[in-house]
Protein backbone atom coordinates (compact mmCIF):
# COMPACT_ATOMS: atom_id res chain seq x y z
CA UNK A 1 0.00 0.00 0.00
CA UNK A 2 1.15 3.43 -0.70
CA UNK A 3 0.34 6.34 1.54
CA UNK A 4 1.05 10.09 1.50
CA UNK A 5 3.61 11.93 4.00
CA UNK A 6 3.71 15.39 2.37
CA UNK A 7 2.10 16.65 5.10
CA UNK A 8 3.50 15.21 8.27
CA UNK A 9 6.92 15.53 6.39
CA UNK A 10 6.69 19.43 6.34
CA UNK A 11 5.34 19.49 9.76
CA UNK A 12 8.43 17.00 10.96
CA UNK A 13 10.52 19.81 8.99
CA UNK A 14 8.86 22.43 10.95
CA UNK A 15 8.74 20.65 14.09
CA UNK A 16 12.81 20.54 13.95
CA UNK A 17 13.32 24.05 13.42
CA UNK A 18 10.81 25.16 16.28
CA UNK A 19 13.28 22.62 17.94
CA UNK A 20 16.33 23.96 17.15
CA UNK A 21 14.95 27.63 17.62
CA UNK A 22 13.65 26.47 20.99
CA UNK A 23 17.65 25.72 21.69
CA UNK A 24 18.80 29.12 20.29
CA UNK A 25 16.67 31.25 22.30
CA UNK A 26 17.64 29.57 25.55
CA UNK A 27 20.83 29.82 24.83
CA UNK A 28 22.23 33.22 23.19
CA UNK A 29 21.58 36.95 24.63
CA UNK A 30 20.37 38.56 21.35
CA UNK A 31 17.66 36.13 20.80
CA UNK A 32 16.42 36.81 24.45
CA UNK A 33 17.25 40.69 24.93
CA UNK A 34 14.98 41.42 21.67
CA UNK A 35 12.27 38.91 22.61
CA UNK A 36 12.16 37.34 18.97
CA UNK A 37 9.30 34.14 19.43
CA UNK A 38 10.64 31.00 18.37
CA UNK A 39 8.47 30.56 15.34
CA UNK A 40 9.75 33.43 14.09
CA UNK A 41 13.40 32.34 14.35
CA UNK A 42 12.21 28.71 12.88
CA UNK A 43 11.01 30.51 9.98
CA UNK A 44 13.49 32.20 9.11
CA UNK A 45 16.01 29.44 9.58
CA UNK A 46 13.53 27.28 6.82
CA UNK A 47 13.39 30.17 4.05
CA UNK A 48 16.77 29.79 2.47
CA UNK A 49 16.12 25.74 2.33
CA UNK A 50 12.48 26.02 1.37
CA UNK A 51 13.45 28.01 -1.57
CA UNK A 52 16.98 26.64 -2.58
CA UNK A 53 17.28 23.00 -1.18
CA UNK A 54 14.11 21.31 -0.54
CA UNK A 55 12.39 21.89 -4.09
CA UNK A 56 15.52 19.60 -5.46
CA UNK A 57 13.94 17.39 -2.77
CA UNK A 58 10.67 17.49 -4.22
CA UNK A 59 9.11 19.31 -1.28
CA UNK A 60 7.46 22.90 -2.63
CA UNK A 61 5.74 25.54 -0.35
CA UNK A 62 2.14 25.14 -1.14
CA UNK A 63 2.07 22.40 1.62
CA UNK A 64 2.90 25.36 3.93
CA UNK A 65 0.87 28.18 2.29
CA UNK A 66 -1.68 25.81 2.52
CA UNK A 67 -0.94 25.11 6.35
CA UNK A 68 -0.60 28.61 7.48
CA UNK A 69 -4.01 29.83 5.43
CA UNK A 70 -5.74 26.67 7.92
CA UNK A 71 -4.52 27.08 11.02
CA UNK A 72 -4.86 30.82 11.21
CA UNK A 73 -8.90 30.23 10.43
CA UNK A 74 -9.07 27.75 12.85
CA UNK A 75 -6.79 30.04 15.56
CA UNK A 76 -9.81 32.39 14.91
CA UNK A 77 -12.22 29.49 15.81
CA UNK A 78 -10.31 28.99 19.11
CA UNK A 79 -10.52 32.73 19.95
CA UNK A 80 -14.18 32.96 19.30
CA UNK A 81 -15.27 29.50 21.05
CA UNK A 82 -13.21 30.91 24.52
CA UNK A 83 -15.61 31.98 27.25
CA UNK A 84 -16.20 35.60 27.93
CA UNK A 85 -14.51 37.49 30.52
CA UNK A 86 -16.61 39.78 32.21
CA UNK A 87 -16.71 43.71 30.23
CA UNK A 88 -15.50 46.81 31.66
CA UNK A 89 -16.47 50.02 31.23
CA UNK A 90 -13.62 51.48 30.16
CA UNK A 91 -12.77 48.21 27.46
CA UNK A 92 -12.65 50.25 24.02
CA UNK A 93 -14.18 47.95 22.17
CA UNK A 94 -14.93 46.59 18.43
CA UNK A 95 -15.60 50.10 16.49
CA UNK A 96 -12.17 51.75 17.37
CA UNK A 97 -10.21 48.49 16.80
CA UNK A 98 -12.30 48.57 13.58
CA UNK A 99 -11.30 51.86 12.92
CA UNK A 100 -7.69 51.58 13.53
CA UNK A 101 -7.36 48.83 10.63
CA UNK A 102 -9.55 50.77 8.10
CA UNK A 103 -7.33 54.00 9.04
CA UNK A 104 -4.03 52.09 7.87
CA UNK A 105 -6.36 50.08 4.64
CA UNK A 106 -7.23 53.91 3.41
CA UNK A 107 -4.07 55.31 4.35
CA UNK A 108 -2.00 52.35 2.34
CA UNK A 109 -3.99 52.58 -0.42
CA UNK A 110 -4.16 56.32 -0.72
CA UNK A 111 0.11 56.41 -0.47
CA UNK A 112 0.08 53.28 -2.94
CA UNK A 113 -1.44 54.60 -6.01
CA UNK A 114 0.15 57.98 -5.50
CA UNK A 115 3.70 56.35 -5.33
CA UNK A 116 2.31 54.47 -8.58
CA UNK A 117 1.73 57.66 -10.19
CA UNK A 118 5.26 58.85 -9.44
CA UNK A 119 7.10 55.67 -10.80
CA UNK A 120 4.71 55.97 -13.98
CA UNK A 121 6.01 59.44 -14.48
CA UNK A 122 9.67 59.02 -13.76
CA UNK A 123 11.14 55.37 -14.73
CA UNK A 124 8.50 52.90 -14.98
CA UNK A 125 6.00 54.35 -17.61
CA UNK A 126 4.31 50.97 -18.29
CA UNK A 127 3.76 50.19 -14.81
CA UNK A 128 -0.41 48.89 -14.54
CA UNK A 129 -2.00 51.58 -12.59
CA UNK A 130 -3.24 48.65 -10.10
CA UNK A 131 0.23 48.36 -8.61
CA UNK A 132 -0.10 50.36 -5.31
CA UNK A 133 -3.01 48.71 -4.18
CA UNK A 134 -0.46 45.43 -3.92
CA UNK A 135 0.57 47.45 -0.78
CA UNK A 136 -2.89 47.00 1.16
CA UNK A 137 -3.58 43.73 -0.30
CA UNK A 138 -0.19 42.45 0.52
CA UNK A 139 0.25 43.99 4.23
CA UNK A 140 -3.01 44.64 5.22
CA UNK A 141 -4.83 41.45 4.06
CA UNK A 142 -2.59 38.88 3.48
CA UNK A 143 -1.13 36.53 0.86
CA UNK A 144 -4.72 34.89 0.20
CA UNK A 145 -6.45 38.15 -0.98
CA UNK A 146 -3.17 39.48 -2.80
CA UNK A 147 -3.07 36.29 -5.06
CA UNK A 148 -6.35 35.36 -5.54
CA UNK A 149 -6.83 39.57 -7.14
CA UNK A 150 -3.83 39.76 -8.72
CA UNK A 151 -4.79 36.37 -10.52
CA UNK A 152 -7.82 38.25 -11.78
CA UNK A 153 -5.55 41.12 -12.17
CA UNK A 154 -3.63 38.86 -14.67
CA UNK A 155 -6.27 37.49 -16.67
CA UNK A 156 -8.01 40.88 -17.41
CA UNK A 157 -4.76 42.37 -18.81
CA UNK A 158 -3.35 39.37 -19.93
CA UNK A 159 0.02 39.68 -17.85
CA UNK A 160 1.73 37.03 -16.25
CA UNK A 161 2.63 36.91 -12.79
CA UNK A 162 0.38 39.77 -10.99
CA UNK A 163 -0.14 37.11 -8.39
CA UNK A 164 3.40 36.74 -7.90
CA UNK A 165 3.72 40.28 -7.45
CA UNK A 166 0.71 40.46 -4.54
CA UNK A 167 2.77 37.66 -2.80
CA UNK A 168 6.07 39.45 -2.85
CA UNK A 169 4.27 42.51 -1.25
CA UNK A 170 3.22 40.14 1.25
CA UNK A 171 6.10 38.40 1.69
CA UNK A 172 7.88 42.09 2.47
CA UNK A 173 5.26 42.94 4.75
CA UNK A 174 5.81 39.46 6.51
CA UNK A 175 9.28 40.68 6.80
CA UNK A 176 8.61 44.08 7.81
CA UNK A 177 6.38 43.17 10.46
CA UNK A 178 8.67 40.44 12.38
CA UNK A 179 12.05 42.86 12.41
CA UNK A 180 10.13 46.02 12.64
CA UNK A 181 7.64 44.51 15.34
CA UNK A 182 9.99 43.45 17.44
CA UNK A 183 12.26 46.42 17.69
CA UNK A 184 8.70 48.10 18.19
CA UNK A 185 8.30 46.19 21.14
CA UNK A 186 11.73 46.53 22.80
CA UNK A 187 11.58 50.45 21.97
CA UNK A 188 8.45 50.78 23.34
CA UNK A 189 9.39 48.78 26.87
CA UNK A 190 12.66 51.11 26.91
CA UNK A 191 10.51 54.59 26.66
CA UNK A 192 8.25 52.29 29.23
CA UNK A 193 4.81 52.55 27.01
CA UNK A 194 4.06 49.17 28.46
CA UNK A 195 2.64 49.35 31.82
CA UNK A 196 4.63 47.77 34.58
CA UNK A 197 1.41 45.62 35.01
CA UNK A 198 1.27 44.49 31.51
CA UNK A 199 5.39 43.92 31.63
CA UNK A 200 4.50 41.57 34.98
CA UNK A 201 4.87 38.18 32.89
CA UNK A 202 7.79 39.65 30.50
CA UNK A 203 9.96 40.20 33.30
CA UNK A 204 10.49 36.72 34.51
CA UNK A 205 13.66 35.29 34.29
CA UNK A 206 12.09 32.15 32.35
CA UNK A 207 10.26 34.11 29.86
CA UNK A 208 13.48 35.70 28.73
CA UNK A 209 15.24 32.38 27.83
CA UNK A 210 12.10 30.80 26.62
CA UNK A 211 12.06 27.81 29.16
CA UNK A 212 11.46 28.02 32.96
CA UNK A 213 14.25 27.15 34.80
CA UNK A 214 14.74 23.26 36.16
CA UNK A 215 15.49 25.12 39.53
CA UNK A 216 11.47 26.55 39.66
CA UNK A 217 9.28 24.46 41.74
CA UNK A 218 5.73 26.43 41.44
CA UNK A 219 5.58 25.61 37.12
CA UNK A 220 2.17 27.63 36.10
CA UNK A 221 -1.01 25.43 35.35
CA UNK A 222 -1.72 25.56 31.73
CA UNK A 223 -4.68 24.00 31.55
CA UNK A 224 -7.36 21.56 33.70
CA UNK A 225 -9.50 18.83 32.80
CA UNK A 226 -13.48 18.95 31.72
CA UNK A 227 -13.97 15.44 31.32
CA UNK A 228 -13.36 12.42 32.45
CA UNK A 229 -10.40 11.07 30.36
CA UNK A 230 -11.52 7.26 30.14
CA UNK A 231 -13.77 8.92 28.01
CA UNK A 232 -12.34 11.00 26.12
CA UNK A 233 -9.51 13.74 26.83
CA UNK A 234 -10.06 16.97 27.25
CA UNK A 235 -7.81 18.20 24.65
CA UNK A 236 -9.44 15.71 21.98
CA UNK A 237 -12.60 17.39 22.69
CA UNK A 238 -11.12 20.82 22.32
CA UNK A 239 -9.50 20.06 19.41
CA UNK A 240 -12.90 17.90 18.07
CA UNK A 241 -14.65 21.07 18.55
CA UNK A 242 -12.15 23.41 17.02
CA UNK A 243 -12.41 21.33 13.61
CA UNK A 244 -15.72 21.22 13.55
CA UNK A 245 -16.31 24.70 13.52
CA UNK A 246 -14.04 25.48 11.40
CA UNK A 247 -16.05 23.11 8.70
CA UNK A 248 -18.49 24.40 9.27
CA UNK A 249 -17.36 27.63 8.41
CA UNK A 250 -16.19 26.19 5.32
CA UNK A 251 -19.74 25.25 4.34
CA UNK A 252 -20.89 28.18 4.93
CA UNK A 253 -18.35 30.26 2.78
CA UNK A 254 -19.05 27.64 0.47
CA UNK A 255 -22.83 28.28 0.40
CA UNK A 256 -22.25 31.81 0.55
CA UNK A 257 -19.80 31.87 -2.98
CA UNK A 258 -21.72 29.90 -4.57
CA UNK A 259 -24.65 32.57 -4.50
CA UNK A 260 -22.81 35.03 -5.16
CA UNK A 261 -21.98 33.79 -8.34
CA UNK A 262 -25.38 34.14 -9.58
CA UNK A 263 -25.45 37.58 -9.66
CA UNK A 264 -22.21 37.52 -12.36
CA UNK A 265 -18.44 38.39 -12.67
CA UNK A 266 -19.01 40.61 -9.89
CA UNK A 267 -20.43 38.51 -7.39
CA UNK A 268 -17.58 35.88 -8.99
CA UNK A 269 -15.06 38.21 -8.17
CA UNK A 270 -16.43 39.05 -4.39
CA UNK A 271 -16.87 35.41 -3.72
CA UNK A 272 -13.26 34.50 -4.44
CA UNK A 273 -11.67 37.73 -2.57
CA UNK A 274 -13.84 35.94 0.42
CA UNK A 275 -11.37 33.15 0.47
CA UNK A 276 -8.62 35.06 1.33
CA UNK A 277 -10.18 36.06 4.65
CA UNK A 278 -12.03 32.92 5.60
CA UNK A 279 -10.75 33.57 9.58
CA UNK A 280 -13.86 36.24 9.92
CA UNK A 281 -15.91 33.62 8.68
CA UNK A 282 -14.36 30.76 10.83
CA UNK A 283 -14.72 33.38 13.69
CA UNK A 284 -17.85 33.99 12.74
CA UNK A 285 -19.02 30.61 12.52
CA UNK A 286 -17.38 30.06 16.53
CA UNK A 287 -19.40 32.67 17.74
CA UNK A 288 -22.51 30.82 16.75
CA UNK A 289 -21.44 27.42 18.11
CA UNK A 290 -20.32 29.25 21.78
CA UNK A 291 -23.73 30.83 21.82
CA UNK A 292 -24.96 27.16 20.80
CA UNK A 293 -22.87 25.97 23.77
CA UNK A 294 -24.54 28.47 26.00
CA UNK A 295 -28.21 28.19 24.59
CA UNK A 296 -27.81 24.25 25.58
CA UNK A 297 -25.91 24.82 29.17
CA UNK A 298 -22.69 22.82 27.88
CA UNK A 299 -20.12 25.94 27.45
CA UNK A 300 -18.83 24.51 30.74
CA UNK A 301 -16.85 21.95 28.72
CA UNK A 302 -14.48 24.72 27.15
CA UNK A 303 -11.70 25.73 29.58
CA UNK A 304 -10.20 28.75 28.27
CA UNK A 305 -6.97 27.80 29.30
CA UNK A 306 -6.96 24.73 26.87
CA UNK A 307 -7.82 26.54 24.07
CA UNK A 308 -4.92 28.64 25.22
CA UNK A 309 -3.05 25.71 24.20
CA UNK A 310 -4.44 24.99 21.15
CA UNK A 311 -4.11 28.20 19.92
CA UNK A 312 -0.48 28.21 21.30
CA UNK A 313 -0.23 25.03 18.91
CA UNK A 314 -1.83 26.89 16.02
CA UNK A 315 0.12 30.15 16.00
CA UNK A 316 3.62 28.52 16.39
CA UNK A 317 3.12 25.97 13.35
CA UNK A 318 1.04 29.08 11.10
CA UNK A 319 4.06 31.55 11.91
CA UNK A 320 6.66 29.33 10.88
CA UNK A 321 5.02 27.97 7.99
CA UNK A 322 4.38 31.49 6.59
CA UNK A 323 7.76 32.71 6.56
CA UNK A 324 9.43 29.57 5.55
CA UNK A 325 6.88 29.83 2.08
CA UNK A 326 7.82 33.14 1.36
CA UNK A 327 9.29 32.76 -2.66
CA UNK A 328 12.52 34.69 -2.73
CA UNK A 329 12.89 34.58 -6.56
CA UNK A 330 9.07 36.67 -6.26
CA UNK A 331 10.90 39.25 -4.51
CA UNK A 332 12.92 39.85 -7.78
CA UNK A 333 10.15 40.53 -9.95
CA UNK A 334 9.34 44.15 -10.22
CA UNK A 335 12.12 44.67 -7.04
CA UNK A 336 12.61 48.42 -7.88
CA UNK A 337 8.70 49.95 -7.51
CA UNK A 338 8.18 47.11 -4.75
CA UNK A 339 10.92 48.66 -2.89
CA UNK A 340 9.77 52.07 -3.28
CA UNK A 341 6.04 51.09 -2.15
CA UNK A 342 6.66 48.84 0.08
CA UNK A 343 9.56 51.01 2.00
CA UNK A 344 7.94 54.51 1.71
CA UNK A 345 4.34 53.26 2.36
CA UNK A 346 5.82 50.78 5.12
CA UNK A 347 7.66 54.08 6.98
CA UNK A 348 4.24 56.28 7.18
CA UNK A 349 2.19 53.55 7.85
CA UNK A 350 4.04 52.49 10.77
CA UNK A 351 4.34 56.18 11.91
CA UNK A 352 0.54 56.60 11.93
CA UNK A 353 -0.34 53.13 13.34
CA UNK A 354 1.55 55.17 16.47
CA UNK A 355 0.33 58.66 16.28
CA UNK A 356 -3.53 57.36 15.91
CA UNK A 357 -3.33 54.16 18.35
CA UNK A 358 -1.68 56.26 21.50
CA UNK A 359 -4.19 58.53 21.11
CA UNK A 360 -7.04 56.81 19.74
CA UNK A 361 -7.75 54.21 22.34
CA UNK A 362 -7.64 54.41 25.99
CA UNK A 363 -6.89 50.53 27.27
CA UNK A 364 -3.88 48.24 26.56
CA UNK A 365 -3.06 51.20 23.96
CA UNK A 366 0.51 49.44 23.07
CA UNK A 367 -1.23 46.25 22.73
CA UNK A 368 -3.97 47.29 20.71
CA UNK A 369 -1.42 49.66 18.43
CA UNK A 370 1.00 46.75 18.33
CA UNK A 371 -2.14 44.78 16.82
CA UNK A 372 -2.83 47.29 14.34
CA UNK A 373 0.54 47.34 13.26
CA UNK A 374 0.87 43.53 13.22
CA UNK A 375 -1.80 42.93 10.32
CA UNK A 376 -1.07 46.36 8.61
CA UNK A 377 2.80 45.82 7.79
CA UNK A 378 3.19 42.13 7.62
CA UNK A 379 -0.42 39.33 8.02
CA UNK A 380 -2.49 38.57 11.09
CA UNK A 381 -0.43 35.63 11.59
CA UNK A 382 2.92 37.51 12.91
CA UNK A 383 -0.02 40.36 14.83
CA UNK A 384 -0.38 37.48 16.48
CA UNK A 385 2.78 36.26 17.22
CA UNK A 386 4.29 39.18 18.02
CA UNK A 387 1.16 40.10 20.40
CA UNK A 388 1.98 36.82 22.10
CA UNK A 389 5.32 38.57 23.30
CA UNK A 390 3.72 40.69 25.59
CA UNK A 391 0.53 39.02 26.04
CA UNK A 392 1.09 35.46 25.95
CA UNK A 393 -1.73 34.15 27.58
CA UNK A 394 -4.16 36.79 25.29
CA UNK A 395 -5.14 38.04 28.41
CA UNK A 396 -6.04 41.38 27.28
CA UNK A 397 -9.47 42.02 25.36
CA UNK A 398 -7.54 42.87 22.11
CA UNK A 399 -7.83 39.86 20.02
CA UNK A 400 -11.60 39.86 20.94
CA UNK A 401 -12.21 43.11 20.10
CA UNK A 402 -9.70 42.98 16.78
CA UNK A 403 -12.11 39.85 15.81
CA UNK A 404 -15.10 41.91 16.07
CA UNK A 405 -13.61 44.91 14.39
CA UNK A 406 -12.18 42.55 11.54
CA UNK A 407 -15.98 42.10 10.43
CA UNK A 408 -16.95 45.32 10.96
CA UNK A 409 -13.87 46.28 8.53
CA UNK A 410 -14.68 43.77 6.08
CA UNK A 411 -18.44 45.13 5.63
CA UNK A 412 -17.11 48.99 5.07
CA UNK A 413 -14.24 47.07 2.48
CA UNK A 414 -16.63 45.25 0.32
CA UNK A 415 -17.26 48.88 -1.57
CA UNK A 416 -12.87 48.57 -2.51
CA UNK A 417 -12.87 45.17 -3.28
CA UNK A 418 -15.69 45.30 -5.89
CA UNK A 419 -13.76 48.73 -7.27
CA UNK A 420 -10.23 47.61 -7.14
CA UNK A 421 -10.54 46.95 -10.76
CA UNK A 422 -10.97 50.62 -11.36
CA UNK A 423 -7.54 51.30 -11.78
CA UNK A 424 -6.89 48.74 -14.17
CA UNK A 425 -9.97 49.61 -16.65
CA UNK A 426 -7.72 52.58 -16.65
CA UNK A 427 -4.86 50.75 -17.68
CA UNK A 428 -6.72 48.97 -20.23
CA UNK A 429 -7.87 51.83 -21.97
CA UNK A 430 -5.86 54.49 -21.02
CA UNK A 431 -8.76 56.93 -19.54
CA UNK A 432 -7.75 58.51 -16.18
CA UNK A 433 -11.33 59.00 -14.62
CA UNK A 434 -11.73 55.53 -13.24
CA UNK A 435 -7.92 55.41 -11.62
CA UNK A 436 -9.22 59.07 -10.16
CA UNK A 437 -13.08 57.93 -9.04
CA UNK A 438 -10.93 55.15 -7.35
CA UNK A 439 -8.64 57.21 -5.68
CA UNK A 440 -11.00 60.10 -4.68
CA UNK A 441 -13.62 56.70 -2.70
CA UNK A 442 -10.21 55.69 -0.90
CA UNK A 443 -9.90 59.08 -0.01
CA UNK A 444 -13.59 59.59 1.50
CA UNK A 445 -12.79 56.41 3.21
CA UNK A 446 -9.73 58.79 4.76
CA UNK A 447 -11.81 61.53 5.47
CA UNK A 448 -14.32 59.47 7.67
CA UNK A 449 -11.93 57.71 10.10
CA UNK A 450 -10.16 60.81 10.60
CA UNK A 451 -13.64 62.49 11.46
CA UNK A 452 -14.01 59.58 13.92
CA UNK A 453 -10.80 59.85 15.49
CA UNK A 454 -11.49 63.91 16.31
CA UNK A 455 -15.19 62.70 17.50
CA UNK A 456 -13.72 60.03 19.54
CA UNK A 457 -10.27 61.46 20.79
CA UNK A 458 -10.62 65.46 21.02
CA UNK A 459 -8.69 66.24 23.50
CA UNK A 460 -5.70 64.48 21.95
CA UNK A 461 -6.05 64.41 17.97
CA UNK A 462 -3.81 67.41 18.35
CA UNK A 463 -2.24 67.61 21.88
CA UNK A 464 1.69 67.12 21.45
CA UNK A 465 2.22 66.83 17.52
CA UNK A 466 5.71 66.54 17.82
CA UNK A 467 5.25 63.55 19.64
CA UNK A 468 4.45 60.79 17.83
CA UNK A 469 3.60 58.35 21.09
CA UNK A 470 1.38 60.28 23.08
CA UNK A 471 2.39 60.16 26.72
CA UNK A 472 -0.75 60.07 29.69
CA UNK A 473 0.09 61.33 33.09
Amino acid sequence: MHFHWDVFINLGIISVAMLIATFIRSKVKFFQKYLIPNALTAGFLLLPLYNYVFPFLGFETGSLKDLAYHFLGMSFVVLTLRNRQPKTKDNDGAGPMAVGILYQYAIQLVVGLLLTIFIIYTFRPDLFHSFGVFMPLGFVLGPGQALSIGESWSQMMSMEGLGSVGLTFAAIGFIFCCFGGIYLINFAIRNKWVTPEELSYMGEPGTRRGIFSNLRKDLPVGSYLTTESEAIDTMTLHTGLVMFTYFLSFLLLLGLTSLLKLIGQAGVDLGDSLWGINFIFAAFTGMIMRRFLVAVKADHVIDNHTMNRVSGLLVDIMVTAAIAAISIAVVMEYWLPILIVSVVGGIISTWSVIYIGSRLYRTHRFFRTLMIFGVSTGTLSTALALLRVVDPDFKSPVVEDYTFGAGIVFLFAIPLIILMTWPVKTFLTGNWMYFWMFFGLCCLYLIGCTIYFFIKSPKHVLKNKRQVWLKKK
